[in-house]
């Protein structure tokens, strides 16, 4: 539900070209819409100025389409994250309009007309490997409408290759580090700029690298103040922050 939906739904009514009673029936709706699989936060938009994102692991085909093709009549964006390329497969025969990011393992509805993207947003990684969560992270901020920049492989290990981008990192109004093995690469760039810092610690890495632990607690003890942590290999969730940041503040 957008806000400038409500807003000509509550013009038809004073001009007398709606009923009052179907603008009640739509407000019913508002707050959730019962699928039985799924309650679809309809009001979600209005509350914090982007939709409901489908968590596409673990929802078979048939939840999907069912999702997927309401949230589409609704006319909201559509964005799955974490989607098995074979589900994709089973649900794309009934909603060939989707399309599918395998790197990223995200899917999507293309949206109609040119897309403004604000801002920018630097996406970091300290190694090819983190490229799947950097993908997830970049493309996510696209969607919303945020514009970003990826600088992949650079990390700690040729610290050169970092500082090469220097001109880039100064004109963020947030930045993304995605790192595995020890994770430095977060602290190395909070310490050099001065917007906010989203670090990601990635799974990639050898036996003591736990999945991703080692590079989670090295982000949560950096000494540079500055820096957010979200959860491992969540590239989604650093590009919903960091498109909040990078959003031009509004008077409410």
């Amino acid at each position: 539900m957008h806000e400038t939906q409500l807003r000509r739904w509550m013009r038809d009514v004073r001009n007398g070209h709606r009923r009052p009673h179907e603008l009640l029936n739509e407000l019913k709706r508002l707050p959730f819409e019962n699928l039985d699989v799924a309650r679809l936060d309809t009001h979600r938009r209005l509350r914090r100025g982007l939709p409901e994102v489908v968590f596409g692991d673990g929802k078979t085909p048939q939840h999907l389409i069912r999702i997927i093709r309401r949230m589409v009549q609704a006319k909201e964006l559509v964005l799955v994250t974490r989607l098995d390329p074979h589900v994709f497969a089973d649900i794309h025969h009934a909603m060939p309009q989707l399309r599918y990011e395998p790197m990223a393992r995200l899917a999507y509805v293309p949206q109609v007309g040119r897309q403004t993207r604000r801002g920018l947003v630097v996406v970091a990684t300290g190694g090819t490997s983190d490229m799947p969560i950097a993908e997830e992270a970049s493309l996510t901020l696209e969607l919303l409408g945020s514009r970003a920049t990826r600088l992949y492989d650079v990390g700690v290990a040729g610290v050169h290759r970092l500082l090469s981008q220097w001109r880039v990192l100064q004109r963020a109004r947030a930045i993304i580090v995605i790192a595995g093995m020890e994770g430095a690469l977060a602290s190395v760039v909070a310490g050099l700029v001065r917007c906010p810092v989203i670090a990601v610690p990635t799974s990639i890495g050898y036996g003591s690298s736990f999945h991703g632990l080692a590079a989670l607690l090295t982000m949560l003890n950096s000494c540079v103040p500055g820096i957010g942590v979200v959860n491992i290999d969540n590239g989604f969730g650093a590009a919903y922050l960091a498109h909040v940041i990078n959003q031009p503040s509004r008077r409410r």
